[in-house]
């Protein structure tokens, strides 16, 4: 019997907050059926998903419609349509506390403030997996609202242009509980590129 999983995003839908920063899981999300054979998007459980088949995994991908602070809504009313145990639902989600590009993968946990989070326990539990992707920290409690809601600064394209694919690229070894090598082989990606260095020949022509 093929093995169910079930990838979920979270952020707010509409073109308004498509580039913002506490969308990151949105765009974690389409990083991956753009790099794998998926379905095209259905409306339905609170959200708009799609499927398809990896590494003979059936994979379902939820982005729910319902705004962050109700996502475990559309993430519980699909998991319990599919019968999709928590421990096969690995969700992506913005992390202020984690520097802009870094990433960790933990199973169970706390919210520590996310509303997504906070929601999808609630209504499913704490057992499923978490995949927090780094966005920093502004510095200040009060700035947080405005710098989640806030878009990606142009700056930012260095590293995200990095990290989406690479997550596309690793992900699936999440099916096979191997998440120290997704963490490391994402830390490698990561890596700034060393600079050749300058060539010690000198000029001999003068």
């Amino acid at each position: 019997m093929t093995e169910t999983w079930m990838l979920v995003g979270l952020g707010n839908p509409g073109e308004k907050y498509a580039k913002n920063r506490h969308n990151i899981g949105f765009m974690a999300v389409d990083e991956i059926i753009h790099r794998h054979s998926f379905t095209d998007w259905k409306k339905k459980f609170k959200g708009e998903y799609c499927e398809g088949k990896i590494r003979d995994k059936k994979v379902f991908v939820l982005k729910p419609s319902t705004y962050m602070n109700l996502s475990g809504e559309s993430v519980l009313s699909m998991a319990s349509f599919f019968k999709i145990p928590p421990e096969n639902i690995i969700v992506f989600y913005d992390e202020l506390d984690l520097p802009s590009g870094k990433l960790r993968v933990k199973q169970g946990g706390g919210a520590n403030g996310h509303n997504g989070l906070k929601s999808i326990d609630q209504h499913l539990g704490k057992n499923y997996f978490r995949v927090r992707l780094g966005i920093d920290h502004p510095g200040e409690k009060h700035l947080v609202s405005g710098y989640v809601l806030g878009n990606f600064a142009k700056a930012d394209a260095g590293w995200l242009d990095k990290l989406l694919p690479a997550i596309a690229d690793e992900f699936s070894l999440l099916f096979e509980q191997k998440k120290d090598m997704f963490m490391t082989n994402i830390a490698r990606i990561m890596q700034p590129e060393k600079k050749k260095p300058a060539s010690d020949k000198q000029d001999k022509s003068a």
